[in-house]
């Protein structure tokens, strides 16, 4: 039995009063498992329909067609059972300004009927650096000591499912390690992990397995070995102070003064090179990388390279 099923969900939002046009297709079709105990990334850029097939796993949206099933759980025929099953850490730093920390992880545990769990209470605040915070006030809190009580509260039940939306947006270096290790743990004793972030670094470090949204659509659901097996073999990668003429610009990844040439050969790679010597223009910090997933996902969004969605053969898979 899969953690998460998600069977043909679309979600359709229809023009509203105040606008006119279509209506608008935030989710296409959207098909895949995520297995139990699977460390899973959900990637793709603003407005790919991520947060919204969150929202439907969540219960708080409902799909225009389609289902949602955790660990066998309808999310609309069996709410309450499937929200028991889900630790869910969303976007948004929402919280009760009237409690301190340790009540608020008290309150939550009671939403889903459990007591008596002060030990695990207090492996959360030790694991998530809250410890010498559990007495103070949730307004007095900076945003990423509340961030860290959304994890808290996420996880006071044991779910068996983590859903962590955007987790370390904003936030510092510390925090990031501090809940991927304790994540880390979790999901080696068992938890199952949905992940979504614009951090690709991440994605790639901790996922083994990878679906892209684009438009509302599965592009890409593979391993994470083999999303980055279809990229270009290498990069070229240099800094520049000058601008780069165009036929050259349109084949490069820039970021300020950072220039990115995909490379699949050293013939390629001197073609670059030479290029822009005849420009005129002085290469610095020259380098040769191995692809990563930031190229992989450049790739699949602009379809310059991975000219079919990557498949992986389950039941119930729709790509």
């Amino acid at each position: 039995m899969p953690a998460i099923s998600f069977q043909s969900v679309s979600k359709i939002y229809p023009p509203t009063r105040s606008q006119s046009g279509p209506a608008v297709r935030a989710l296409d079709d959207v098909s895949f498992d995520i297995r139990q105990g699977e460390f899973f990334g959900l990637l793709g850029p603003n407005g790919a329909g991520k947060t919204t097939l969150i929202s439907i796993l969540a219960g708080l949206s409902r799909a225009t067609h389609g289902s949602v099933l955790v660990h066998g759980s309808d999310v609309l025929a069996d709410y309450a059972d499937a929200r028991r099953k889900l630790g869910i850490v969303p976007q948004e730093l929402v919280f009760d300004p009237f409690f301190t920390v340790r009540e608020a992880l008290r309150i939550q545990s009671g939403y889903f009927g459990v007591k008596n769990n002060d030990a695990w209470i207090d492996e959360l605040l030790d694991s998530l650096g809250l410890a010498d915070k559990a007495h103070a006030n949730m307004r007095q809190l900076s945003g990423g000591m509340k961030r860290r009580v959304l994890v808290a509260q996420a996880l006071v039940h044991k779910p068996p499912v983590i859903v962590l939306d955007e987790p370390t947006a904003g936030v510092d270096v510390e925090l990031r390690q501090t809940l991927w290790q304790f994540v880390a743990r979790l999901n080696k004793q068992g938890s199952t992990v949905l992940l979504t972030t614009h951090y690709l670094e991440e994605a790639e470090a901790l996922c083994s397995r990878i679906a892209m949204l684009k438009q509302g659509k599965v592009v890409a659901l593979a391993t994470t070995s083999d999303l980055l097996k279809n990229a270009s073999s290498n990069v070229l990668r240099f800094k520049i102070d000058s601008e780069l003429p165009k036929a050259l610009a349109d084949k490069a990844r820039i970021t300020g003064r950072i220039v990115q040439f995909p490379a699949n050969s050293a013939y390629e790679i001197e073609q670059y090179l030479a290029a822009i010597r005849e420009a005129g223009l002085i290469a610095e910090d020259v380098e040769i990388r191995k692809a990563d997933l930031e190229d992989v996902f450049l790739d699949v969004m602009t379809e310059k390279v991975v000219e079919e969605p990557v498949e992986i053969n389950l039941a119930g898979v729709t790509v």
